[in-house]
């Protein structure tokens, strides 16, 4: 099997971070790792695959060594500048900013969803929103069996998709301090604002699950609409997502779908108060669905409760497994 060289680069931030954690556990055939950041990250020491690694200044020469794979989680502005030279010199770039999203030339990738858009990529793949990457890994077997009409997006945002000063934010509002990432304190609240608004009155973030969703199940006629809003917990986003369908359906046959599908544990035993949650998806790279029940207001329609570790399955986790796919049709 070939061994593969390795860049992350946005190696120090909270993404970053996450990244180098999946890495060590995955243990893809890498030949060796690179990790770069900006110049004030760089010079730092960070312990990894149980080595000290000194972080690499990012610059436009970066990748002239020669790279098969680097993992960027640096914003989209270094993502804009530097994945294109990435590519250019034959590295895959898997990036988690917002940047390639939409390109209608950059495959938009959940591996339990859509793994063969991989095979697509001209040098870069996104990674979706953390939002949506729980979302569609719940939605897509049920649209695969029924169809969908309407899909009504509500989250429940955990303070670490902010990145470190989302997080801060919510560490010292419990103690009184003023919020410094957030435009109202996070402590004690709720905030339907996430990213900035738009025209028509929806979030950007709102936006981006909407035509992300579309992207990745390759349906743009699909009706969506959604609600985003940042709550007091540290990491773990929450979504309900209410799906009304093209055809009817059997409760229990939906919950069986739902439990056989690829990355998806289901948590649903209202009796025992068995239910997802963050502080229980914390850690994990799977999906948990659960509070399912039939939407009584139409005729084929579903409530559902999809919690997912947005730092882990919302961003470095899924980035790491497209690798992990990429190497295997590789070596396929």
């Amino acid at each position: 099997m070939k061994k593969y060289k390795i860049a992350v680069v946005g190696a120090t931030g909270m993404v970053g971070r996450t990244f180098l954690k999946v890495l060590e556990e995955y243990k893809l055939p890498a030949e060796s790792y690179v990790l770069f950041s900006s110049a004030k990250s760089a010079g730092s020491t960070l312990k990894f695959m149980g080595e000290d690694y000194t972080v690499r200044e990012l610059t436009e020469t970066s990748f002239d060594e020669g790279f098969d794979i680097a993992l960027f989680s640096a914003g989209g502005s270094t993502s804009e500048k530097f994945a294109p030279i990435a590519a250019a010199k034959g590295c895959l770039v898997i990036d988690n900013s917002s940047a390639w999203r939409m390109d209608p030339n950059v495959p938009l990738v959940v591996p339990e969803v859509n793994p063969e858009k991989i095979k697509e990529h001209k040098g870069i793949i996104a990674n979706p929103n953390c939002s949506t990457i729980q979302a569609v890994v719940a939605i897509k077997p049920l649209y695969d069996h029924y169809g969908i009409k309407r899909i009504v997006y509500s989250t429940y945002q955990a303070v670490s998709g902010a990145g470190r000063g989302g997080w801060d934010d919510l560490e010292n509002g419990m103690k009184g301090e003023a919020p410094k990432k957030f435009v109202y304190p996070i402590a004690g609240n709720c905030i339907p604002h996430i990213d900035v608004f738009m025209p028509n009155g929806y979030t950007k973030e709102e936006m981006k699950m909407i035509q992300e969703t579309r992207k990745i199940l390759g349906d743009d006629s699909l009706k969506i609409t959604a609600t985003t809003v940042r709550v007091p917990v540290f990491n773990g986003h929450s979504e309900s997502i209410n799906i009304e369908f093209e055809k009817d359906f059997d409760i229990e046959e939906l919950k069986d779908i739902l439990k056989n599908s690829p990355g998806i544990v289901v948590e649903d035993d209202v009796a025992n108060n068995v239910y997802p949650m963050p502080i229980h998806a914390a850690g994990h790279d799977e999906t948990f669905v659960g509070r399912i029940r039939r939407d009584e207001s139409v005729e084929s329609g579903v409530n559902l409760w999809v919690v997912a570790d947005n730092i882990r399955k919302g961003a470095a986790s899924n980035a790491v497994q497209i690798a992990r796919q990429f190497i295997s049709y590789n070596e396929a």
